[in-house]
């Protein structure tokens, strides 16, 4: 097993060699270690391939947008690398317009609509890094994606319900 992200990056280029050379930005889901397990979870599943961000926390942290085409090495809560996953669509939309189907696409709780909003604005109140916070009509970054490594699985059909953390 890789122990370092150079190491892990180089395992995955080793087994698909048109990843680009270059490690890509490695980061974890969620605000704790225990989101992060979580959210990762669902990705690794096959349940979650939709994640959504404040514009305004990129803003005060300087980092960049996601974009279209590029790959990110997602971690687990211990900042271990467990998965290689790709941007396919990025659109930015207030949060009060925020569709049904991005809340389905991030696969949290029931998958409605009603506990995405209900989850996230309860998240970005508590974990905003920009003094603004939350917002009705703040902007959010909705980003779809899809798992390049591990090869994906099913859906679970267990009938734990997943986690209702948000990210």
């Amino acid at each position: 097993m890789a122990t370092t992200l150079d190491d892990f990056w180089n395992e995955r280029r080793a087994e698909a060699p048109e990843l680009p050379v270059e490690a890509p930005e490695a980061w974890s889901f969620g605000a704790t270690p225990e989101q992060a397990d979580e959210l990762l979870e669902l990705v690794l599943r096959g349940v979650k391939d939709g994640t959504a961000s404040s514009l305004w926390d990129y803003e005060a942290s300087g980092d960049p947008l996601p974009v279209t085409g590029e790959c990110s090495i997602v971690t687990d809560g211990a900042g271990v690398p467990r998965a290689v996953i790709e941007t396919t669509d990025v659109r930015i939309v207030p949060f009060d317009a925020v569709g049904a189907e991005h809340a389905r696409a991030e696969g949290e709780g029931d998958r409605t609509l009603e506990h995405w909003r209900r989850v996230h604005e309860a998240y970005w109140r508590a974990h905003s890094e920009n003094p603004r916070g939350f917002e009705p009509d703040m902007p959010v970054v909705c980003e779809r994606f899809r798992l390049l490594w591990p090869t994906p699985t099913p859906t679970s059909t267990a009938s734990t319900p997943p986690p209702t953390v948000s990210a």
